[in-house]
């Protein structure tokens, strides 16, 4: 029995290590519409949102360091419950619980249009090659869902940007609205990586961004 319950707590922890959640419960009830907001936006639209979202490389600099930050401390977190989930039936129910969200998470009804807006985006940027990397990585961080939010560091919508705050400065409606996520997140991917390709071989070597 105690054989089956750590084969049950090493598969439950595999799911979460990429450990992003989405809050937005009401959502896997709904129609799978574009998020508010971004039904009309056009080619010199988006331009101008990913011009605007220009980061400086120090800032980008310092939001890599708060991710990394984040990163080993919920690998230490995951460690301490995996022990303890191997004595605890309280801690693998939280592993199950864990599990769960995160198949929550990978439903998100916005996600192909989500990665719509990221396809076109990406290539304005001139970036066309490097769309799998991006795809990839994103899927990886949020499953593209504008929505979702690391339970332990509070990184929030597709680009996990950390804190989630930093994601105003794109605009207004950064909470809801993907393309302005986007084009923060690919400011942040220039300034940091120079492009998806540079971000998504960090991310292999280091499980974060």
């Amino acid at each position: 029995m105690l054989t089956s319950n750590v084969t049950i707590t090493v598969v439950a922890l595999a799911a979460i290590m990429t450990a992003v959640v989405a809050v937005d419960w009401h959502r896997f009830a709904g129609d799978p519409e574009p998020p508010p907001g971004t039904e009309d936006l056009s080619t010199n639209d988006m331009l101008a949102m990913m011009t605007s979202s220009d980061m400086d490389p120090i800032a980008a600099d310092a939001i890599a360091q708060a991710k990394k930050r984040a990163y080993e401390q919920h690998q230490r977190d995951l460690k301490a419950l995996r022990e303890k989930a191997e004595r605890d039936a309280a801690a693998r129910a939280k592993l199950k619980a864990e599990q769960e969200r995160e198949r929550l998470a990978r439903s998100n009804p916005s996600a192909a249009q989500n990665k719509a807006y990221g396809k076109k985006m990406n290539a304005l940027k001139g970036w066309g090659r490097c769309w799998p990397s991006l795809e990839t990585l994103w899927t990886h961080e949020s499953s593209w869902n504008e929505r979702a939010v690391n339970p332990s560091s509070g990184a929030y919508g597709i680009p996990q940007a950390l804190p989630a705050s930093k994601l105003a400065s794109a605009g207004a409606d950064w909470r809801t609205s993907s393309p302005t996520q986007i084009a923060w997140g690919l400011g942040y991917i220039k300034a940091r990586y120079k492009d998806p390709c540079g971000a998504w071989a960090f991310w292999q070597r280091n499980h974060w961004y």
